[in-house]
């Protein structure tokens, strides 16, 4: 009995529009792999970002310019300042300055002036209760905005 010779593949599939690859719509390329071009970047080729442009996903954002983060200190860490003697005095009396915001966590004994940007109100109600004065000092960005007012 003689054997069938197996035919190519390829000649069962031509003219048929498919090539054996299901719908007529299959295999075209990109439009078979979830979109054109970069879709899907961040969702279902998310492995290709990673592994061939990692710093696609840090692109882009928004930065607020004026947002800024201001230093906080509380009322007990002036307190213990001075206490170890680590503040100015002038006149008998300490001073201190700080770039930042005083907050009003613990307790003040000791009269000391202190200067910051801001202040919790309970800061200031504690500090000027111990006989001290809360004074508020100008940023510095603020005194640039009055000088181009002027």
């Amino acid at each position: 009995m003689i054997t069938k010779r197996k035919t190519k593949r390829r000649r069962k599939f031509l003219g048929s529009g498919s090539y054996g690859k299901g719908n007529a719509k299959n295999n075209r390329g990109k439009g078979n792999k979830g979109g054109w071009g970069r879709a899907g970047m961040g969702k279902h080729r998310m492995t290709y970002i990673t592994s061939k442009e990692p710093e696609f996903l840090t692109r882009g954002g928004f930065h607020m310019p004026r947002a800024t983060t201001l230093k906080c200190i509380n009322v007990f860490e002036i307190e213990q300042k001075a206490c170890a003697g680590k503040l100015q005095s002038k006149d008998g009396k300490l001073f201190f300055e700080f770039p930042g915001k005083v907050l009003g966590s613990g307790k003040i004994s000791a009269s000391v002036h202190v200067r910051a940007i801001t202040f919790a109100a309970g800061a200031k109600a504690k500090i000027e209760k111990a006989g001290g004065k809360a004074e508020s000092i100008v940023r510095t960005q603020e005194k640039k905005a009055e000088g181009k007012k002027e």
